[in-house]
């Protein structure tokens, strides 16, 4: 799957919401919260920009393609219960968002490029899909190679990972357990899923 590579500072600034979580795009947002280019007086925005924004957000903060997104909508839409919610809790059930989530990464795109490579194991083996859903009981960890371990050890012990309810990490083993299911309250993206719903039902 392609995934953007261009100015992530630009695109959170567009936003006006930090999607992206590296060190200098985060830094960027921080100091000019306000949209890029020409500041000149900019119309309000429309009710199709408003809802176009939100699902921006999403694409963008799980690493998404529209057609990829448009996949999970229409799974979310089969599941019972808010379409919206559902979305959303699909998007955080991907195995690169539990990585993220749990604390061996920074970013997601550490956390997909990591499994792309094959550095995780689900379940005691070796996976290289970022897409794959997590249940409750899975288990995450590194491959046994000591040049992985060093690594990943250096980024968990240079920051402080936010952590989350559904999963539970073992910073010293660097094992990370699928608790539970994850629900809306446990989504940290904030977005107004209802004007996603809406958009992508048009």
């Amino acid at each position: 799957m392609g995934h953007y590579t261009g100015a992530k500072a630009r695109i959170n600034r567009r936003l006006g919401a930090a999607v992206f979580e590296s060190a200098g795009a985060l830094r960027a947002f921080e100091k000019r919260d306000f949209p890029p280019g020409m500041h000149t007086r900019r119309k309000k925005p429309t009710n199709y920009g408003l809802a176009l924004t939100e699902k921006q957000k999403i694409k963008y903060y799980y690493g998404f393609r529209e057609r990829q997104l448009r996949k999970y909508f229409k799974e979310g839409r089969r599941l019972k219960g808010n379409t919206g919610e559902n979305l959303l809790i699909l998007c955080e059930r991907r195995l690169d968002n539990v990585v993220r989530r749990a604390g061996f990464t920074k970013t997601r795109p550490q956390a997909r490029q990591g499994i792309v490579h094959s550095h995780f194991q689900l379940n005691g083996r070796t996976v290289n899909k970022p897409s794959i859903m997590v249940k409750p009981g899975d288990v995450v960890t590194l491959r046994n190679r000591p040049n992985l371990h060093k690594m990943y050890r250096e980024v968990v012990d240079s920051h402080q990972a936010s952590g989350c309810e559904w999963i539970s990490f073992d910073d010293k083993e660097l094992k990370a357990i699928v608790t539970s299911l994850p629900t809306f309250d446990d989504v940290s993206l904030p977005v107004d899923v209802g004007q996603v719903v809406a958009f992508l039902s048009r």
